[in-house]
């Protein structure tokens, strides 16, 4: 009967561990190899990481590197947006969580997302004559090998291994982390963090971050935020098995007496914006918010309105800009902050403006500012001017 239990023949523990390790394995693959190596180019691992990671995915999933690579593409190019082919906000929570892996199979399916989106990944000859040919057989593979090695037990390690990605990656992820969460950073979309200690699914937890700063290498944002991806990352380094190419800024405030709005203060801030405007939400819509609520006590319109300031515009329904814009008619003073949090936005979403003139808008802005009569708007003009560029 030993037979029953493979040529290695573990204990309970050593089944549970082995299992636990090999997910950590597929975990590694997603975030490391598919998302923050293939997809975004963050990080450019060792060639022989690459193909691991590759074989790996292929054994576990029988997915393809390319079209992963251009289905997450296509979702960061219309995120929330007709075209995303996994948002909760059009598709509906349940069916993303439950048929993720529908909606990610549909997509890959569509040749014209894999040819946009999926340039710069694999297309050498393991990819044309095996990966891509025989896109079963690594599943196949897995099944043989698993159950020789755990026997029996097997059949459970590989029902849960072929059922982490559907579950963890195009249910939770693209699921609950678009809808359920807390958020850093006010991004044009509904990106979440779902927790900020990320180590059961490779870091991805971290999903709002990542929306921020899509080609950073390293998801955790504040100090007390971790992510384990990049915990993988540091050793791999140290090993020389991995290149960083990007993180997220850091900005880096420093006023100088006399100081001046220039180029390199502009660029600073624009480096910067998903920090600065996280700093306003702080600093000047929120204080102002909680002034007008306490003078207009028991008014319903400040019931819930918070969301309404903070969320970018393009982030709200029909029903919830309906709102924001009644509120705003009837206060004046949210209405200012809230027009010059919008206008300051202009400065990043302008195309083909010219340095001299985002300069001068900028100066315009702090300008107008100054002169609003509202003291924390003030300050936050003046702290603008503290922003620096990071010493190279």
């Amino acid at each position: 009967m030993e037979f029953l239990y493979g040529a290695l023949h573990l204990s309970a523990r050593g089944y549970v561990i082995v299992t636990l390790v090999m997910l950590q394995i597929t975990m590694m693959a997603v975030t490391l190899y598919l998302h923050r190596d293939q997809a975004h180019r963050a990080i450019d691992l060792h060639p022989v990481l690459r193909h691991f990671f590759r074989f790996w995915i292929w054994c576990t999933s029988g997915m393809l590197t390319r079209e992963w690579v251009a289905v997450h593409r296509k979702h960061h190019a219309f995120c929330e947006k007709k075209g995303d082919p996994h948002s909760p906000q059009i598709y509906g929570l349940k069916k993303v969580l439950l048929e993720g892996a529908e909606l990610y199979q549909a997509e890959k399916d569509n040749r014209e997302t894999v040819e946009k989106f999926g340039r710069g990944a694999p297309n050498d000859w393991l990819e044309k004559n095996i990966y891509l040919r025989v896109p079963f057989g690594g599943i196949l593979l897995l099944v043989i090998t698993e159950l020789l090695l755990f026997g029996v037990p097997g059949i459970i390690i590989i029902a849960i291994q072929m059922s982490s990605m559907p579950l963890f990656a195009a249910g939770i992820i693209n699921g609950l982390g678009h809808y359920s969460g807390y958020r850093n950073f006010e991004c044009d979309d509904a990106s979440t963090n779902l927790v900020p200690w990320a180590f059961l699914i490779g870091g991805e937890e971290l999903h709002n971050n990542h929306h921020a700063f899509p080609t950073s290498a390293k998801f955790s944002v504040r100090r007390w935020e971790f992510d384990i991806g990049w915990l993988y990352i540091t050793i791999l380094r140290g090993l020389g098995l991995v290149k960083v190419n990007k993180v997220a800024p850091r900005p880096v405030l420093q006023k100088m007496p006399g100081s001046k709005i220039d180029i390199e203060n502009l660029r600073a801030i624009i480096i910067n914006r998903m920090h600065v405007l996280r700093d306003y939400t702080k600093r000047v819509t929120v204080p102002v918010f909680k002034k007008e609520q306490a003078l207009a006590a028991g008014d319903a319109a400040f019931r819930r309105a918070k969301k309404l300031l903070v969320r970018r515009p393009v982030s709200l329904d029909k029903d919830a800009k309906l709102r924001l814009g009644k509120l705003l008619a009837d206060n004046a003073a949210l209405q200012t902050v809230h027009e010059f949090r919008e206008s300051l936005s202009e400065l990043w979403s302008g195309a083909n403006v010219s340095n001299e003139r985002l300069l001068a808008q900028l100066k315009e802005w702090c300008g107008a500012a100054e002169a609003s009569g509202i003291k924390v708007l003030e300050d936050f003009a003046d702290r603008l001017r503290s922003y620096q560029l990071a010493p190279v």
